[in-house]
């Protein structure tokens, strides 16, 4: 690996990689970060598709064609992955640092070099001059940039035992520790993609495959929903069942709420008898949360607006059956709340003329989940 560092170091002069990024401003008003609007997890990449996308970018693409989920300006985001990819061969980093340290500029900057940021945050892992790492000049050289961010991961005790967010937030310390895991999947395959672009970089011995798991990252397998299909209103997915370790109240909360699937919205409805004559016993989205866990010995109060300030929040994630999650509206005063039933899907009370329904987690854009257990 230390011969490779001489034929990469070819990357930290190229005029892609360090002048079109290192010395590239935010230049228009959709340029603004905003590390709050991705709503999902990116499971299910598909790394050959990826690794074509990023090739023809290193080629020369304009990026005008070029689609990447995830990635909103390939043409820019893609150098800065292909620097951060060079240095951490440059500097021997093991594959895993390498998609930690993707994983961390596509949540601190979407892999822009940022001229601005919280406080005095800058580039692509918003650093802060303040907090020693650098000047704001130095920090705004892509290179630079990643290599401090790799000399703090590698002093960190233990790293490659942890997460990909255990990791980032150990180098980090964001106020939102559990947002890396979003990007791992997508992380993973650019730096597949990018390292085979370096002769020799894929064949070294900690090049395994870096494939993410349940147990590393917020997009576990069944989280999508897509795999029940087409949910008929007020229908349960077949195949679906509560999952076995859900907590004991969230489950009945969870089968009580079932049980008032294919009943009609009602807004200001109590959700205390939906299923009889009285419109106004039938469900709205809140009533049906407050009652499904009043049945589970849960007291909550009884709006959308109250509830996002019930339990504790919890990250999109890392979600466990039983939680509720917000949407519509904004995080502060969300107008519309489902509850997370695992395996990727959804109860709710939608709105008026609409049954009680399972819905896929992929359908909501997720403004805060709450744990209320």
């Amino acid at each position: 690996m230390k011969g490779l560092a001489a034929s990469i170091g070819v990357v930290f002069l190229s005029p892609i990689l360090v002048a079109g990024t290192g010395m590239m401003l935010a230049h228009s008003a959709d340029a603004v970060q905003s590390s709050g609007s991705f709503s999902g997890c990116l499971p299910g990449v598909d790394s050959d598709k990826v690794a074509g996308q990023v090739a023809k970018i290193l080629d020369g693409a304009s990026g005008k064609n070029i689609r990447i989920e995830g990635l909103d300006l390939p043409a820019e985001q893609i150098p800065n992955a292909a620097t951060i990819v060079a240095t951490g061969l440059s500097l021997d980093v093991p594959k895993k640092g390498q998609i930690i340290a993707l994983a961390t500029a596509m949540q601190e900057s979407r892999l822009r070099n940022l001229g601005y940021g919280d406080r005095d945050s800058l580039g692509l892992f918003q650093q802060r001059p303040s907090q020693g790492w650098g000047t704001a000049q130095q920090i705004r050289d892509p290179v630079y940039a990643s290599e401090q961010f790799y000399k703090h991961l590698l002093r960190v005790d233990g790293w490659q035992q942890m997460t990909v967010t255990q990791a980032a937030q150990a180098v980090q310390k964001s106020g939102l520790p559990d947002a890396y895991a979003q990007w791992q999947n997508l992380a993973t395959a650019l730096q597949a993609a990018i390292a085979k672009t370096f002769p020799g970089a894929s064949a070294d011995a900690d090049d395994q495959d870096e494939k993410p798991s349940p147990s590393t990252t917020g997009c576990a397998p069944g989280q999508e929903g897509p795999g029940f299909g087409r949910i008929p209103e007020g229908s349960v997915p077949k195949g679906y069942s509560i999952p076995k370790d859900a907590d004991p109240r969230a489950r009945k909360a969870i089968e009580w709420a079932m049980h008032q699937l294919g009943t009609l919205y009602q807004w200001g409805g109590s959700c205390t008898n939906a299923h009889g004559p009285d419109p106004m016993g039938r469900c709205d989205c809140s009533s049906l949360m407050q009652q499904a866990y009043a049945h589970a010995g849960i007291r909550l109060t009884r709006t959308t607006y109250t509830q996002v300030g019930e339990g504790k929040a919890v990250s999109p994630a890392h979600l466990k059956p039983g939680d509720l999650i917000f949407s519509r509206g904004s995080a502060a005063r969300p107008e519309h709340v489902g509850m997370y039933m695992g395996e990727g899907l959804v109860i709710e009370a939608p709105r008026t003329t609409k049954p009680v329904r399972i819905t896929p987690i992929t359908d909501w854009e997720i403004l805060a989940a709450r744990r209320v257990l």
